[in-house]
């Protein structure tokens, strides 16, 4: 139970950190695929990914997680090469303007290397730093990383997934790969887990886990989900447009925070941003002299 109530310390993430004491931080995407699922890929526009950067730091937005590569059920891979140049000239670009921590959303030794070089000081990697040669680039650069839990991969991974018990298999993954990439050379307290909200998950897998957020805490490290125009929102508001899935985000981003988590992954940064800053004076309160 000291475990659970302990607040994890800081994630260095190259001059800046990521602290989670005084607030839930906010994770804004930038998508530089052509075929991002939620309409809002960019593809390699260096301007439009610098012009959606600033106004994500401007809303709110704690970290920015630019990904070139589509991790939407049935997506094919791009290429390494395709991957690299989609992500590098934007990464180049924000890191010389704005003072945020910048993510990188890959799987891939090589991309997550060329995204270093270019200013990116996080890894967000769905596949958990499984894929040979991603621990050892992760603990080369002492980034910050989050280890995602995703049953199959993409391609299959919403093809009848099935759970005996759905957290405890959640929270046994993810202890495992704590533990590799600990022994990998990863520091405990660069790590975040993410339970993987739609990666190889029923509608019914993903509405549980968020009621059962809590459990996952007993593994001591921050946690990151993001729920952000998901499906499973979709399916229950019957809203087939991703973009008309704000207010069921809201409602599972701040479910999500009331939970344990201590940061939320999104598209629409504003109101998110405004969401976690009302659901953390309900959980935390305010600053007194803040209060009316």
């Amino acid at each position: 139970m000291a475990r659970v109530a302990k607040v994890p310390a800081p994630i260095k993430c190259g001059e800046h950190q990521l602290s989670f004491t005084a607030k839930t931080l906010v994770m804004g995407v930038i998508n530089t695929t052509p075929d991002s699922f939620s309409g809002d890929g960019i593809g390699a526009d260096v301007q439009m990914a610098l012009q959606q950067a600033r106004g994500f730091v401007a809303a709110g937005a704690d970290i920015l997680d630019i990904g070139g590569q589509s991790t939407r059920p049935g997506s094919e891979e791009a290429s390494v090469e395709e991957e690299i140049r989609r992500v590098v000239g934007p990464v180049t670009a924000i890191a010389a303007e704005l003072d945020v921590p910048i993510s990188i959303d890959t799987s891939r030794p090589q991309v997550a290397e060329a995204a270093f070089d270019a200013g990116a000081t996080f890894i967000n990697d769905v596949c958990a730093l499984r894929r040979d040669g991603m621990v050892q680039v992760a603990a080369a650069s002492g980034a910050g990383v989050c280890l995602m839990h995703m049953q199959g991969e993409p391609r299959t991974m919403q093809h009848k997934p099935h759970y005996d018990d759905l957290m405890s298999e959640i929270r046994d993954f993810l202890a495992e790969r704590i533990a590799a990439v600990m022994v990998g050379g990863v520091a405990e307290a660069q790590i975040m887990i993410d339970p993987g909200f739609g990666f190889g998950k029923t509608v019914n897998h993903n509405l549980a886990m968020v009621r059962r957020l809590g459990e996952l805490t007993s593994l001591g490290r921050p946690i990151l989900i993001g729920p952000s125009r998901k499906s499973t929102i979709g399916e229950v508001l019957g809203h087939q447009d991703p973009q008309q899935r704000l207010w069921g985000t809201a409602a599972v981003c701040a479910l999500c925070i009331v939970n344990g988590a201590a940061m939320i992954r999104v598209h629409d940064v504003e109101q998110m941003a405004q969401v976690a800053r009302m659901t953390d004076a309900v959980v935390r309160g305010v600053p007194e002299e803040d209060d009316e």
